[in-house]
């Protein structure tokens, strides 16, 4: 049974951004998140969580802080979470945040100033992160160590190095942070629970946006957020996301990064272009479909 705690709207401002954040038993590192919201954002905002068990004490820590939240006894995986999370939001705009970063001064400014240049609601948008080994991808600052854990989180180094860790802005927008307008969030109904407990569910949402009509997916280099590295995923020990992506759609997810958002493609070069169009049906395009078949076909 979820359970909704909300505070009252008229004594708050109206927020731009309902921020969503899925939790479970991840007490230090959601009170930095949450401290860091609220310490280095200009816009007005909605900080919204989902506890899941929150026996480690972050339950009677939201509930102190004065936090709108919805809870559950268990954990019920990011999916359900989030939209739980999402019944008590009040902004236009919906962030899904996970509760492993800290937001960096700007990352709001700069996630609202791509939005409002656009000037439309079918939009796809995700902040950067800051991580601690490198990619080989330009979707992320990396690498930049700051620290694995709250306890050597040196903040006051990543502060003084933020002028240097933007990026360029990058296609293919698919990772927390990310922004939609709440009018795209009700036409694909949110976070898909078979996804449960949410592995592959980004790339799900992606592609839910891409058959909606949405073509602008955008990565806001200047909207920055450190990544600790995922907190949760290690306690998950059945990951059956990526077979469920593939009998969904028919295709795998690294087929949709490369073809369809462009994110991972086969040079590497991750800077914007603008509105996408359908894949190409070029070789590479053809060989990556038809292995994407044969793997659904025995997923």
């Amino acid at each position: 049974m979820i359970q909704y705690f909300a505070q009252p709207a008229a004594s708050k401002a109206n927020p731009i951004f309902s921020v969503l954040i899925p939790t479970w038993n991840n007490r230090e590192f959601l009170q930095l998140c949450v401290a860091s919201i609220r310490k280095n954002s200009t816009l007005p905002l909605q900080i919204v969580l989902h506890l899941n068990d929150g026996s480690d004490g972050s339950l009677a820590w939201a509930k102190a802080e004065g936090l709108d939240f919805s809870h559950s006894p268990a954990n019920v995986g990011i999916c359900y979470a989030c939209n739980a999370a999402y019944s008590l939001a009040r902004a236009e705009y919906i962030v899904y945040m996970n509760d492993d970063m800290y937001a960096c001064p700007g990352w709001d400014t700069a996630l609202y100033a791509a939005i409002q240049a656009y000037g439309k609601d079918d939009f796809y948008f995700s902040g950067t992160m800051i991580e601690r080994e490198a990619s080989g991808y330009g979707c992320v600052s990396a690498p930049h160590d700051f620290g694995g854990e709250v306890a050597n989180f040196r903040e006051a180094d990543l502060l003084q190095a933020l002028p240097n860790l933007a990026i360029p802005d990058w296609q293919g927008a698919t990772y927390p942070p990310s922004v939609m307008h709440r009018r795209m969030w009700n036409l694909i109904g949110g976070f898909s629970i078979e996804f449960s407990p949410g592995m592959y569910s980004d790339p799900d949402i992606s592609m839910k946006l891409w058959h909606a009509g949405c073509r602008n997916y955008r990565g806001i280099g200047q909207s920055l957020v450190y990544h600790f590295g995922s907190k949760s995923i290690g306690r998950i020990k059945h990951n059956r996301g990526k077979n469920q992506f593939l009998r969904k759609w028919g295709i795998s997810p690294s087929l949709l990064y490369n073809h369809y958002l462009l994110l991972y493609n086969h040079d590497r070069d991750a800077t914007y272009r603008g509105l996408l169009t359908e894949p190409k049906q070029n070789l590479a395009f053809k060989i990556d479909l038809a292995v994407s078949k044969l793997k659904a076909w025995f997923a």
